[in-house]
């Protein structure tokens, strides 16, 4: 061994980046004095400085790597520390068993190599550990073996100590007496044979790393104790862990208290009450809040120390921002705010009933009937209905018998232009399924623990089972574990308790120990069971020797050796399952073992992916390497979209039984068309879930694909019995079918789960680009795009002053300017010059000044277009320009497919050379480029594809102009390594473009991409939870500890039965290959829109108070509507009454129909010529209503909207709520209120005399249906008004007088509408609006090319759309005044509905909203 030489040198100043490099010490003092040929014949030596102190080092004769093989090295002054200290405990504890005789014989041998391999591994531990959950070396590994054993150390003199020193109390139960120093020794003597057994343990891999531990810990005592749920970090498992113990103490002291008062037979302390009440409101609040408190502190911390962001507007990265963790901090807080509420009403409500004595006067009748409901409501919600609805029910059905209303289209058929998007349609099935699990989690498992709480309180708390301080504590942990637990995860409760009652009250009842411990310990064995159940369920299905799947010889070879030890197997299975360990298969085969402990998170690193674009890779990377652009980067964009989809409306799903049963743990698989992913259920609360995505590639490999065969094609026309086809019963499944679908370790659940995605459509761009027109093509509208946002930019009078550009373009001011550069072609180039052999600037003028002058026309100030202005020098500069650094980028091989397709994706990721003399000039202004140049080629591509479908279309400047503005506003293009390609799929914008160089496998292609946001249907298959964790831990291990990098090793072979190969892959990388791996995110019910209809929004003081406010406005606007001092209410006011109709065909062959038609005609022609009103169908019934509002709601809703009187004339009449209502006929129905009445004191004697010629001369009746007459009064009368049937004689004469007394009305022969008479417009009486039904609003019908509405204002029509609204979305209960109206059938085009009901524009607050009118409410006239 070399010697080692020590010298000590104090330094000022030291690097310790030198510790990284390969230690050569250049120091003089160590260097060796050797001459100039003894230093060139001798080797060299090398020295490795080991820092003592900060300015303190000793020379050790050892190279880096050779000390690193010796001795592992601490990278912080911490872990020395702790090394030194796990050190000295070791040897303490070894000394003090060894010193009190603990060890004898050999066994003294063997515990001393115990201590000296707990010591060495502080030293140098073992790398790769049998439970190491990462490549490489692991530093936290090294502690392990030290911490274990001072652990067993500890329990091992303290249970020799009880033993010793056992009080005269006895602690029994269920015959056990564990104060027996019997049950003292023999659990110390099993520490003592495990702590021996160390060197095997460790070698096998059966204990996990310290971190590991604690939080396994942590996590399983909070769920088996305290009835909490799973962790998904060290920090939210010792988070969980401490609130539940917190509650614990709190509630500890009100449950003594209680047992220290006075019980008889029919009294119950208040205080017991008191805590009955307040142990429901706090597991009720604990089981809705989150084991990561990151959330809360985030919201915490935004709440007290807000933070103001600057943004930086040179920072290209400064408008992405995540709207996820707002969205979670707003959920939250909605939550909290919800639980504040909530709970002081459920400790109440229980308090009352608790102290109303019901527990006591009801028995025994008032047990039995809960546990009846408990048994029929969990049955019925937990079995029966997850069946009829799985797609194989029972595995003897071919077909669910509870169908969804998707279950039959092939796809998803949803209106993505007309704002009706929804989600999947709610059946009466999932609402049953809401409501039983809402009545049997917070209604009959509280009373079922309250009774049980009251009856074995006192026989807990006696001395002959518990005393008080023990009895107190066993109570309240009992309690909050059952109420917790079913709170948070009811699926199996029922099963607990029925076995429960049945087994102590008619098997065993003298086992029992009070109901309330029985369902405690009970809910503990079962939750056991049931995992052992899953245990053995994935081994047998996985080595039935019918379907065994052999993926190398050793299987194989294995296969026959597993049959002898089934007994071992099934041992290990239930160990297994008493500590919750993954039962693995050993490099894939048939022998199974037990692996280490793990959480339910399973996975100790937080690895999720990192996606590879433009904002974490170097500028240098992305010009010349393209990082990132391999099909699985750029693909897990569409899973990582789908993890915001899921969460959503993943928690919703659940709660409304759409991926049937589920707990803890639980995995499943959504499979479509080209997205596969896992999702893994980790933690479920109350209203919460947390879970982590998994995507697939795309393009899996042969064993992904048969393994994806299997789970997506159907079972259903198989005709097997055994070796014959008899066939199968109808609705049935043959008899071979469900065979082999009892032995799988999956199940498909829903083949039509709905859920907001991506659809992709892929076109090659070779194919698209590969004749020279189609290259013309897109380089004219590559031009015409440059033009277009040159033209539009706000900085255009700038850069049109600009000196220095002006100096630049000078050359081409010149009218007979030519650029001759080699890279134009008269093949691509429109506009090539073919006598000067370039382009010019009058060929240029040639093509596209027509162009340039209609986009200064759209101009709000228009600038100079002649041929000699500025704007076209710099349009034509522009243009050149833009061309030679396409040709450039293309390497001036345009005609080149290849080289002109390089060029095209170079310039649209942003990559222009500007390489020419002539083209410096930009560089006065960088925005050229970023705002005109790169949207132009960008545009361009998109102009090109719809160029396929009308290639005549866009010659009209008008249409391409409309089109290029509908893309800029409702499509994203964009290059995909771009930040804002990802911010736009998070932020769920409906289109999105790319163009997508892919080099992967050999291939070089380049792909057009195309996204659209739809709803997309899923397969969603539930596996096996233990065969997920089996598999997990197996590959783990083989990869890790055995290192078998083999590619194609037998254990990531396919195997149906279990989907290996789709399980495998889902790994962590690198042990798998997954292209997405999600963080953890949580899900909340409140979300779920769905779920909110049926159960209503969360309950908090802000959603009371505005509840409160607008019934209150409601009531005071519907006494206003409906009622009216001076008169008497008409028939109709309830909902029966006599209406006045024309004589309408339409109307009266669809009388359901709420169609709404009419038109404004000319004020200045007569009555019944010159006005045309709108006309409305009522239905039979007017005081039904179609929605679930009151009679009243119903009426103004199927009303048409208020058309003014002051339109038609001079004078301007409004009312509190309406102004008047008018039909083709002129009668609505009849009410008599404020919103139908006219008062005739303000009217001209001429009309006022004409209203009571035409009251005399009108019939009594018309085609049938009579008519309420009303006399005339005279006109002194204040208090007199107008019938709403007698409007239309009213409205008639308003119009004749208004036309030949208003000197500024329209002449007659013109159309008077919004769009052409602003001050008719102004002087309508404008009326507000609240919105009922949102799937009624139009949010893309302002972008739509088809220009179905003719619009007041073009800039209204701009605002009025999502395109607009940005994050703001209208939602239901806004309220609005109405600017404008659209009916069917209108004679005026302005006016004119493009479907047969009438059409609102609807301003709230700066947005507009256009809505269909039966999805608003009317509110009344603003006066």
């Amino acid at each position: 061994m070399q010697s080692v030489e020590i010298r000590l040198n104090r330094l000022l100043t030291i690097d310790t980046d030198l510790l990284e490099q390969q230690d050569i010490d250049l120091s003089p003092d160590l260097a060796a004095t050797y001459g100039p040929t003894e230093e060139a014949a001798q080797k060299v030596k090398h020295y490795y400085r080991f820092w003592i102190l900060p300015q303190l080092w000793i020379g050790i004769n050892f190279d880096r790597l050779t000390l690193l093989a010796l001795f592992d090295r601490n990278r912080e002054i911490l872990e020395n520390v702790l090394a030194v200290i796990l050190a000295i405990l070791v040897a303490f504890l070894g000394s003090i068993l060894l010193i009190q005789g603990f060890f004898r014989d050999i066994w003294v041998f063997q515990f001393c190599l115990v201590i000296a391999s707990c010591q060495y591994s502080l030293l140098k531990s073992v790398q790769p550990d049998s439970s190491s959950p990462r490549h490489g070396h692991n530093r936290i590994i090294a502690y392990s073996r030290p911490v274990y054993f001072c652990i067993c150390c500890g329990l091992i003199w303290l249970l020799d100590y009880g033993s010793r020193n056992l009080t005269a109390t006895k602690f029994k139960l269920y015959g056990i007496t564990f104060t027996n120093p019997l049950v003292f020794i023999s659990a110390r003597d099993l520490v003592i044979v495990f702590t021996l057994c160390f060197p095997i343990v460790f070698f096998i891999g059966l204990l996990p790393q310290v971190n590991t531990f604690v939080m396994y810990l942590c996590e399983q005592l909070d769920i088996h104790i305290f009835g909490g749920n799973a962790t998904t970090s060290l920090l939210a498992a010792l988070y969980s862990f401490i609130c539940s113990i917190v509650a614990v103490a709190l509630l500890y002291g009100l449950c003594y208290g209680a047992l220290k008062d006075s019980w008889d037979g029919q009294h119950i302390p208040v205080l017991f009450s008191i805590f009955c009440g307040l142990l429901v409101a706090v597991s009720y609040h604990l089981s809705r809040q989150s084991s990561d408190p990151s959330v809360l502190f985030s919201l915490v911390q935004s709440k007290i120390f807000p933070k103001t962001e600057e943004k930086n507007p040179e920072d290209p990265l400064s408008e992405v921002k995540d709207p996820l963790p707002e969205k979670l901090r707003n959920s939250v807080s909605e939550r909290l705010q919800s639980d504040l509420v909530v709970c002081i009403v459920i400790g109440v409500l229980y308090f009352a009933i608790h102290v109303s004595t019901v527990f006591t006067v009801l028995q025994p009748a008032l047990k039995y009937v809960l546990y009846t409901l408990v048994g029929f409501v969990g049955f019925v919600t937990h079995y029966v209905l997850p069946q009829v609805r799985k797609q194989l029910p029972w595995h003897c059905f071919s077909h669910p018998l509870l169908k969804t209303l998707e279950y039959n289209q092939y796809e998803v058929r949803i209106l993505i232009y007309t704002a009706l998007l929804d989600a999947a349609t709610m059946m009466w099935f999932e609402k049953l399924h809401v409501w039983l699990l809402f009545v049997e989690k917070n209604i009959i498992y509280p009373l079922i623990v309250l009774n049980e709480l009251s009856s074995s309180a006192e026989t807990i708390a006696s001395p002959k089972k518990l005393n008080t301080e023990l009895g107190a504590l066993m109570i309240t942990v009992a309690g909050l574990k059952l109420l917790r637990s079913s709170f948070s995860s009811p699926t199996y409760q029922y099963v607990t308790v029925i076995f429960t009652v049945l087994f102590f009250k008619f098997d065993y009842e003298a086992f029992s120990e009070t109901m309330l411990l029985d369902l405690f310990f009970m809910s503990i064995l079962f939750n056991k069971l049931w995992e052992l159940l899953y245990k053995l369920q994935f081994v047998y299905t996985y080595i039935a020797p019918w379907q065994i799947t052999w993926g190398s010889a050793f299987h194989a070879f294995a296969q026959p050796f597993a049959v002898p030890h089934s007994a071992m197997l099934f041992i290990q299975a239930a160990v297994s399952a008493f500590f919750s360990t993954p039962l693995n298969p050993f490099l894939g085969s048939a022998i199974f073992i037990t692996s280490y402990v793990r959480p339910v998170k399973f996975w100790e690193r937080d690895y999720n992916t990192k996606r590879v674009d433009h904002s974490n890779t170097r500028l240098a990377s992305q010009l010349d390497r393209n990082p990132g652009s391999d099909d699985n980067n750029l693909n897990s964009i569409f899973y990582e979209h789908l993890t915001r989809s899921l969460q959503h409306s993943l928690c919703g799903d659940l709660l409304l039984g759409r991926w049937g049963n589920y707990s803890t743990g639980d995995c499943f698989i959504l499979a479509s068309d080209y997205l596969n992913a896992l999702v893994h259920l980790i933690e479920i609360g109350n209203g919460l879930v947390t879970f982590q995505l998994r995507g697939l590639e795309f393009r899996g490999t042969y064993c992904q694909q048969r393994e994806v065969e299997a789970i997506t094609e159907g079972v259903e026309e198989d005709e097997g019995f055994c070796c014959c086809e008899p066939g199968h019963i109808p609705h049935m499944l043959s008899f071979n079918a469900a065979f082999s679908q009892r032995w799988l370790a999956w199940e498909v659940i829903v083949t039509k789960y709905i859920l907001e995605g991506y659809s992709i459509t892929d076109n090659s761009a070779a194919s698209m680009l590969q004749v020279f027109d189609l290259r013309k093509v897109l380089t004219t509208y590559y031009v015409k795009g440059i033009i277009y946002y040159v033209t539009t930019s706000s900085k255009l009078e700038e850069w049109l002053a600009n000196e220095t550009m002006q100096e630049g373009l000078r050359l081409c001011a010149d009218r007979n300017y030519v650029d001759v550069d080699p890279t134009f072609n008269p093949n691509i180039d429109e506009d090539y010059d073919h006598r000067l052999a370039g382009i010019s600037r009058e060929s240029f003028c040639v093509i596209y000044l027509n162009w340039i002058e209609y986009c200064s026309s759209r101009r709000a100030k228009p600038v100079d277009v002649d041929k000699d202005s500025s704007l076209v020098t710099l349009c034509y500069g522009l243009c050149v320009l833009g061309r030679r650094a396409l040709g450039t980028a293309s390497h001036h091989m345009s005609s080149n497919l290849e080289s002109f397709l390089y060029g095209l994706h170079a310039l649209f990721k942003g990559d222009f050379r500007i390489s020419s003399i002539r083209d410096e000039w930009i560089f006065a202004d960088m925005e050229l480029l970023r705002k005109v140049v790169v949207p132009g080629i960008r545009m361009s591509i998109k102009l090109h594809q719809d160029h396929f479908t009308s290639p005549d279309e866009y010659d009209d400047p008008t249409v391409l102009y409309e089109a290029i503005v509908s893309h800029e506003k409702n499509l994203v293009i964009a290059h995909e390594g771009d930040p804002a390609w990802r911010s736009a799929v998070l932020a769920n914008s409906p289109s999105l473009l790319a163009l997508r160089h892919v080099m992967d496998d050999g291939t070089n292609e380049y792909k057009i991409i195309m996204l659209n946001r739809r709803y997309l249907s899923f397969r969603v298959i539930k596996v096996n939870k233990e065969c997920v964790r089996g598999l997990w831990a197996g590959q783990q291990q083989e990869l890790v500890f055995l290192r078998n990098r083999n590619p194609e090793r037998g254990s990531i072979q396919n195997a149906k039965q279990a989907l290996r190969n789709m399980i495998n892959s889902s790994c962590d990388q690198p042990i798998g290959y997954p292209i997405f791996v999600s963080p953890l995110t949580t899900s909340y019910s409140d979300s779920h829109e769905q779920l909110k209809d049926i159960l209503g929004g969360p309950i908090s003081l802000g959603n009371i108070r505005n509840f409160i406010v607008s019934t209150w406005h409601r009531l005071r606007k519907g006494c206003g509507a409906g009622c009216n001092s001076g008169g008497n209410i008409e028939d109709s006011d309830t909902g029966g009454g006599t209406s006045c109709t024309g004589n309408n065909a339409t109307t009266a062959n669809n009388p359901h129909s709420n169609v709404t038609q009419g038109s404004i005609g000319n004020p200045g022609q007569g009555s019944g010529t010159g006005l045309h009103p709108p006309v409305t169908s009522y239905p039979p019934t007017l005081g039904t209503s179609h929605s679930s509002h009151s009679v009243q709601s119903g009426l103004v809703r199927q009303s048409p909207a208020r058309a003014s009187v002051a339109s038609q004339s001079s004078y301007c009449y409004s009312s509190r709520h309406s102004s008047l209502r008018m039909s083709t006929t002129g009668f609505v129905p009849c009410r008599r209120s404020s919103t139908s009445q006219i008062s005739l004191r303000n009217l001209p004697s001429s009309i006022q005399s004409r209203l009571s010629m035409v009251n005399q001369m009108e019939p009594s009746g018309q085609s049938g249906l009579a008519c309420v007459q009303h006399g005339l009064p005279s006109s002194s009368s204040s208090s007199q008004s107008i019938p709403a049937c007698k409007h239309h004689t009213l409205v008639g004469f308003l119009a004749t007088e208004g036309g030949q007394s208003s000197a500024t009305d329209a002449q007659p022969g013109n159309t008077l509408s919004p769009a052409n008479n602003s001050h008719s417009r102004k002087a309508e009486v404008i009326y507000r609006v609240q919105i009922v039904d949102p799937s009624q609003i139009l949010e893309g019908i302002n972008l739509s090319k088809r220009k179905e509405l003719q619009w007041p204002d073009e800039g209204i029509r701009l605002k009025a759309g999502r395109n607009s609204w940005k994050d703001w979305s209208p939602q239901e209960g806004m309220e609005g005044h109405v600017i404008h109206r659209w009916v069917p059938c209108s004679r005026d085009p302005g006016t004119r509905s493009h479907i047969d009901k009438a059409v609102l524009l609807v301003q709230i607050d700066d947005k507009y909203v256009t809505v269909i009118e039966t999805g608003v409410l009317e509110l009344g006239a603003e006066v």
